[in-house]
């Protein structure tokens, strides 16, 4: 037995085979057990590709495409392709992905002239894809001198690449290679790209959308993006990153090691600043006077400061605002709803009384005094303390939670009456032309950072739930984005330098015995590429305060 090495499958299922078998033979094994295309492995939490060979005892978790880390895989491959493909047809042009829409990534082809694909172009290009799909090639991992590979970046087009890795003290560049093309992804890839099978390139003026099924499963296809309103928002913040000269997280680096990141702070902080005055604006403007402001979005957007920051410019346009806190409509806790694991699910809208809600909007849009409730959290009930109110004339509520955008929170509450804001960090940045920052990544940083200033969690509390947090956000908050009179990107595009400082000291804290260490090592390799700078320059009524502390609202 000394030419065998014994793994467990899973935790569970124990075998032999001989030693230096890949990992992706031994996958071949167990793929009727999954639901699509097994991956990756985890050994001792530690990722691996699946042409990684096994020389020794070990316990192996494979993962499909129905995993996180698997999903990222498929769209980091997908994003190659999509390079390659468009390079053999158009070599004057360069491949920019700028951010997620819906299920899918939104690009442009550049050149000197602008950005521009037209349609017959993007079928080719498409068509160009699936013959690199149908080839089956192999992913192949090649390390390359940093000299070679900048020579590589530079025949790609590739020249934020370039700029990347003067920031970076590796003397060595582990890139890709299919076939003929290199290029450099932070991320491992499928094996081959016979994996690639789902995926469809939609016009989206003036670039287009990659899409990909959200869920990569047997059953499911591409669906086309149709979030349009979302979609204006990127572009929107796409001119501000034009406006600050910082599209990249190497423009960030330049600017920084320039000296001259105070002055991007302030312009930051000045446009997003404009945007909350103009929508106090829309407000006032509106023929009918609009009686509750609604404010919903995911975790970690800064709601809460976005409230206040309006509340200030509204009271500059006359008005009186008054916040009210959705949590204080809970249900006493025994008639909370159960969720699908047995468990009160607190995020459910059926946790709110929904008809008494509504009937103290309304009656206090009509004049009336209202006992408003109070919710005692450590009873577990609804309370009424005499906190009474009336409503005179400019007074506006603001009510900030989960559900302001699901019409069935306000179903009795006239249309005319409401205005509804969607807030989230929609990231401006990217590593370079085709390595995005995620902007749930973006979030979850900004959340790690947060816990730990006010609620002294760890990194590790906060990655093990954040997987609960997104499936709470998939079910009660995206679905209604799309019905908010206007949208707020509360993302800064000097923050992620400023989240370094905070976060990586936190990650770090989590060793490689944790189950929240290949996400930690995941966050620390992406922090990796940024400067971090002092949050000295930040202003007191920034976004950012609400998540490094600071702020000058608490």
């Amino acid at each position: 037995m000394e030419d065998m090495v014994k793994v467990y499958i899973n935790e569970e299922e124990q075998r032999y085979y001989e030693k230096g078998v890949t990992l992706l033979e031994i996958s071949k094994d167990f793929k009727e057990k999954y639901r699509t295309p097994i991956v990756l492995a985890r050994i001792n939490n530690e990722l691996y590709e699946l042409h990684n060979s096994i020389d020794e005892d070990c316990n192996i978790i494979f993962y499909d495409l129905t995993n996180s880390d698997g999903i990222r895989m498929y769209i980091r491959s997908l994003t190659f392709v999509l390079n390659m493909a468009m390079l053999e047809l158009y070599k004057d042009y360069r491949l920019m992905v700028y951010h997620s829409i819906d299920n899918g990534l939104y690009c442009e082809m550049k050149n000197g002239e602008g950005a521009f694909v037209a349609e017959d172009e993007l079928y080719k290009i498409e068509e160009k894809m699936r013959e690199i799909v149908d080839r089956d090639l192999a992913f192949e991992k090649v390390a390359l001198n940093k000299k070679e590979a900048i020579a590589k970046f530079t025949g790609n087009k590739a020249s934020k690449k370039v700029q990347l890795f003067k920031y970076r003290n590796s003397t060595q560049v582990n890139m890709y290679k299919l076939d003929w093309f290199y290029d450099y992804y932070y991320g491992y890839m499928v094996p081959n790209t016979g994996y690639l099978q789902k995926f469809k390139l939609t016009h989206k003026y003036p670039g287009f959308i990659l899409n990909y099924p959200l869920n990569i499963s047997a059953d499911e296809g591409v669906k086309n993006s149709n979030s349009y309103k979302l979609f204006n928002v990127f572009m929107e913040s796409a001119k501000w990153a034009e406006i600050l000269d910082v599209n990249t997280v190497v423009d960030l680096n330049d600017t920084i090691a320039r000296g001259d990141v105070g002055d991007l702070i302030l312009i930051s902080e000045a446009l997003q600043e404009k945007k909350i005055g103009l929508i106090a604006d829309m407000i006032q403007k509106r023929e009918s006077n609009v009686g509750v402001i609604l404010i919903a979005g995911p975790s970690s957007s800064g709601k809460t400061t976005f409230s206040k920051r309006l509340s200030i410019q509204l009271k500059a346009d006359g008005y009186n605002p008054h916040a009210i806190s959705l949590d204080d409509y809970f249900v006493d806790r025994e008639h909370t709803p159960i969720n699908e694991d047995g468990k009160p699910d607190y995020e459910a809208l059926l946790a709110l009384d929904i008809n008494l809600f509504n009937q103290n909007m309304n009656d206090l849009l009509a004049g009336k005094e209202v006992d408003l409730p109070v919710f005692n959290f450590k009873k577990g009930q609804r309370e009424y303390i005499g906190n009474i109110m009336k409503l005179k004339e400019n007074d506006i509520l603001i009510i900030e939670g989960i559900h302001g955008l699901n019409p069935e929170l306000t179903k009795n509450i006239p249309d005319d009456k409401k205005f509804k804001i969607y807030v989230s960090a929609l990231t401006q940045i990217n590593l370079d032309e085709h390595n995005r920052i995620p902007t749930t990544d973006n979030r979850l940083l900004r959340r790690i950072v947060r816990d730990n200033n006010f609620r002294g969690y760890g990194a590790e509390k906060t990655i093990d739930m954040w997987s609960q947090v997104r499936k709470g956000e998939e079910k009660n908050i995206f679905p209604y984005q799309e019905q908010a009179d206007v949208m707020f990107n509360s993302a800064m595009v000097y923050e992620i330098a400023v989240l370094k400082q905070y976060a990586a000291p936190l990650l770090y804290n989590i060793d490689s015995s944790m189950p929240e260490y290949v996400e930690a090592k995941r966050l620390l390799k992406f922090l990796d590429y940024v400067l971090g700078i002092s949050s000295d320059k930040v202003p007191a009524n920034s976004l950012v305060r609400e998540f490094i502390g600071g702020s000058c609202f608490y």
